[in-house]
Parts: C-alpha cells; structure tokens; sequence
C-alpha cells in the first residue's frame, strides 16, 4: 500500500533505508528541522543543515522515487538560547522559496520553559507573516500533558492561526482528545519504546475516528523504526479494517494536509 510518512528525519538514516521505505510503498515524507545530537553554537551551524534539507536530501529520495519534503524551525531543545534563536528565526525566510519546503517546524516545546515559550510564538510569529503551514513538537513523557495544554492555550489565544493548517505531533492517549476538539490536525509517532505502538495507535483510531489523524515514524538518531507506518498498516489489516480505512490514515490524510502548501506535488502513480 502507497503511503507517506509525515514525520522522519532522514539526515540521520542510511540511503539503505530510503530503499527500504521505497520498497514498503512510501511515496512521500516530510522532514521536520529538529535537533543534530548536540547544541549547534552559531546561525552558520543551522544556515548549512537548512541546506542539507532542502538541497541535499531531495535529491537522495528521488533517487528511489520518494518526494522528500521539509519544515525549518529552530527546535524546542535549542530554543532555551534566546539570541541564538532569534537569529535563526530572521534567517529562515531565505530558504522559504526552496521548492520541498511545506511551513515552519517541528516547533513547540520541550521542558516547557519560558524561554522556549517566547521563541514558539516567535516562530507563530514568522509563519502568520509568510503564510506557512505549522508543525508543532510536543514535549516527551512527563512533560507532555502539560506542554501540549501550554501550546494549545498559546495557540488558541492567536486569532490569526488558522487550525487546519496546524498539525500538532507526538500526540497519545491523554492529548489526542484535546487536540483534535481545538480543531487542530492531530499526529502520532509510533516509536519501539517511547511515545506509541502500532497497536496503540490503532486503538486510539478505533476510538476518535479517521478525521484529522495521521501516524508517522519519527524515525532518528536514537531507537526507532523508519518502517513504523507499515507496521501500523499491518496491524490495522490484522485487525479486519478496510483499506479504504487504512489508506485515509496513511495517504490520504497527510496528502490532504500537505495540500494546503503550495508546494506539494501530488502527482505519483496511484495504486
């Protein structure tokens, strides 16, 4: 089954792995800016990853017939630098007409602190300015009940968003109720050890429906699997739901968010 993954982070897997998603049926993914292992220390250090994505990694995914898409952001766990922070946020719209970039992310919150509070509505700030659609990281673990509730608050409190053009990521049980009644685009990140099993996410499908939803891997430098949005495939099939089901989770509802920018392509070979 054709499928996108709306969330990996491919500068940090293998080519292998490119030919391995081409193989399980991924048409497409998007690749949020996010954290390289360590603190970069200077704007130069995140003017060059902006290149890697939006000049590098393309071409690597083309080469086994993926489209690779891309967000720009200054992420949560960088964000406690506030100059740093804002000068990568004032460099950002240079890379705005590169042709693979969908909006502004993964932003939000990672230790829910003020200072990443500030730099958050900043970049809310930079993407009501150039009209980008938002990807919104939610924080892990024990910090994540209270950080989606922050960024829910501090999200509905800007009458200029427009909630459909937000997906707010890495959502589980106890925010994805919340998320999806804000009237904002809902994701879930299907990770071996943190965040959700196939199989979770399958039962919080089975409980808040179809609409708004759609699950990705996440995949990155730490334990997780590039090939998680198959495993969700064959455990809704285990299940005994319909492919029409499973194809709205897995293409149709990333191909419909993504199609707010006008620099998606929509134009692979259907099955």
């Amino acid at each position: 089954m054709e499928y996108i993954d709306p969330h990996i982070h491919m500068v940090s897997r293998t080519t292998d792995d490119y030919e391995t998603l081409a193989r399980m049926g991924c048409v497409a993914l998007s690749e949020p800016a996010f954290w390289a292992g360590f603190d970069r220390s200077t704007v130069h250090g995140f003017r060059d990853y902006f290149r890697q994505l939006t000049e590098i990694e393309p071409g690597r995914a083309a080469q086994y017939g993926i489209r690779h898409y891309t967000w720009l952001c200054i992420n949560a766990k960088e964000a406690e630098n506030v100059s740093l922070s804002r000068e990568v946020i004032a460099m950002i719209p240079e890379f705005l007409k590169c042709s693979n970039v969908l909006g502004i992310g993964e932003i939000g919150l990672n230790k829910n602190t003020r200072n990443e509070a500030t730099v958050f509505l900043e970049h809310l700030d930079l993407a009501v300015e150039h009209d980008q659609q938002i990807l919104i990281h939610t924080p892990h673990l024990e910090d994540k009940y209270q950080g989606t509730q922050m960024i829910l608050d501090m999200l509905c409190n800007d009458s200029r968003i427009n909630r459909e053009r937000v997906l707010v990521d890495h959502c589980e049980e106890h925010t994805l109720g919340a998320v999806l009644a804000a009237g904002y685009w809902a994701g879930m990140t299907l990770y071996p050890v943190t965040k959700c099993t196939p199989a979770r996410a399958v039962d919080m499908i089975e409980r808040f429906g179809t609409e708004r939803i759609c699950v990705n891997s996440a995949g990155d430098w730490g334990p997780s699997r590039p090939t998680a949005v198959p495993d969700l495939i064959m455990e809704m099939r285990r299940r005994g739901h319909p492919a029409e089901m499973i194809r709205k989770i897995v293409l149709d509802n990333p191909r419909r968010f993504f199609s707010q920018s006008p620099n998606f392509v929509d134009d692979w070979k259907r099955e």
